[in-house]
Formats: structure tokens, sequence, C-alpha cells
């Protein structure tokens, strides 16, 4: 019943073209992973500090060849500075402030003489 005859019309058949590439997509996940470990060190929190850690490793394990060539730093540099912020955070338990010092910062109002 069926036919051995080709029955579509070579002057309808369009080419595929591949579609071009997106460039002026912005980098949420690289700009996380370079500005939460600088937050996590200002503000000496510890939850910023792995959540620095963890945006620089998907950061880096997500690379593509294209945004290794754009970007200016590697990847692997991110998931340091994340891990130096995270050390940073956890500095007092290991060097503890000398016993004298107080808990607030140098332009805080002294605290009251104590009658």
């Amino acid at each position: 019943m069926s036919t051995k005859k080709d029955m579509r019309r070579a002057d309808l058949i369009i080419p595929y073209q591949e579609p071009a590439a997106k460039t002026d997509a912005p980098e949420f996940q690289s700009t996380l992973s370079s500005t939460l470990p600088m937050a996590a060190i200002f503000m000496r929190n510890r939850y910023i500090g792995w959540a620095a850690v963890v945006f620089a490793v998907q950061s880096w394990l997500g690379e593509s060849e294209d945004t290794k060539k754009s970007t200016s730093t590697p990847g692997y540099f991110s998931v340091g500075m994340s891990l130096m912020s995270l050390a940073v955070t956890y500095l007092p338990l290991f060097l503890p402030p000398p016993p004298g010092m107080q808990q607030g910062s140098a332009t805080d109002a002294a605290p009251p003489v104590p009658a």
C-alpha cells in the first residue's frame, strides 16, 4: 500500500541554523562568589562565610569554557578567598583577644564606671 516514492518537496526544506549564544547575560553567581567573602570578613559573620564557600564552589564547578575565557579571575581563586574569609570569621576561637579588651568598637561610648 505504501509507495516507495519520497513525497517530500525539496524546495520546502529549511536548513537548521544554530541560534546565536547570548553574550550579555549577567553573571550573578560569580558576583556573589566574589562579594560574599568580603561581607563575611567585614561583618565577622560565620553564616555568610559558609554561604560564600558554597557559592564559590558552585561557581567554580559550574564554569563553562566561555566563562573561563571571559572572566578575569579563575574559579579556584574565589574558593580560596571564601575559605580565607571563613578562617577569619573563626579566628577568635583559635586566637582569643586579650582579656583586657572590651567587645565594642573603638568608636563606642565608654561603659559607665561602677559605683
